[in-house]
């Protein structure tokens, strides 16, 4: 009895996770889905009329992907992404390598310092930097530069993202580093090989999975990008409500009151990352071997 009692153990403390995971991402998917294929439609004559919601099949995905204005909020959100995940990757890349200098002072105290945005919620950080960018508030640009003109304020918005995801991703790669052999390192040493050379040549093609891994959470928080726009709009006549697709959605469901059609937006969405994830996944494995 008693060890029957243990092998239930496990499944027992992993209950209220999968629970939680139901209730709060499973049973939301689901009803979006099922969303996605009704429609409100208007029933009964002028005395007994009222509206309820029918099957209408593959409908609302044909308007969504007929929708203009969805097409050019995805062309925004890859135009922040393809300064978005560089500026991560690579910012995360070039701390963890500095940190890892044996001859680095206040490692502890920088490593926190460079964490810490990414503790900062998005809507504070959001509000923060819009402030900076005010020409009346900016203590970077004041009158100078326009930081919500309609070219800068991709560049206002991708910082912003940057600014709260370097933090962690240098955490991610700073480990990986911490996890080499000191063997070879001292080796390099003893070969006269500079701190550069032995970035370029030993630590960044050990640590090319860490790298690979952050690229992946790096493009995903790309998709998921909403506070950053959506805080800096009204700061910015660029900023439109449709600016980037989840601020499209939230829109068609929220202020058009279109729920079918924004779920099925949300659908095709969610097929899109899970395309990115799977494809992403696939070349993080070969990097690993």
């Amino acid at each position: 009895m008693a060890a029957r009692n243990r092998a239930k153990l496990p499944y027992l403390l992993v209950l209220p996770a999968v629970a939680l995971l139901a209730l709060f991402v499973v049973a939301p998917g689901v009803y979006a889905l099922v969303l996605s294929f009704q429609a409100r439609k208007v029933v009964g004559g002028l005395l007994g009329g009222g509206s309820r919601l029918v099957f209408v099949g593959l409908d609302n995905y044909g308007t969504a992907l007929a929708d203009p204005e969805l097409w050019s909020s995805i062309v925004r959100m890859l135009l922040v992404a393809l300064l978005f995940i560089p500026a991560t990757v690579g910012g995360a890349l070039l701390f963890a390598l500095l940190l890892d200098v044996p001859r680095v002072r206040l490692a502890r105290t920088t490593r926190l310092a460079i964490f810490l945005p990414y503790a900062v919620p998005g809507v504070i950080a959001s509000l923060m930097w819009g402030f900076m960018y005010l020409p009346a508030t900016s203590p970077i640009g004041g009158d100078h530069v326009d930081f919500f003109g309609s070219v800068t304020v991709f560049f206002s918005a991708a910082n912003v993202a940057v600014w709260g995801s370097v933090g962690f991703n240098m955490i991610v790669i700073f480990t990986a580093l911490r996890g080499l052999p000191s063997e070879l390192y001292e080796a390099a040493r003893i070969d006269g090989c500079s701190e550069l050379r032995m970035a370029l040549r030993i630590k960044i093609p050990l640590v090319l999975p860490a790298i690979a891994m952050c690229t992946l959470f790096t493009a995903l928080a790309s998709l998921q990008l909403f506070n950053e726009p959506n805080t800096l709009r009204p700061l910015s006549n660029a900023v439109s409500s449709t600016w980037v697709p989840l601020m499209k959605i939230y829109e068609d469901a929220f202020v058009n009151s279109d729920v079918n059609k924004a779920a099925a937006t949300s659908v095709l969405f969610v097929v899109a990352a899970l395309v990115v994830s799977l494809v992403a996944s696939r070349t993080v494995s070969r990097v690993n071997r």
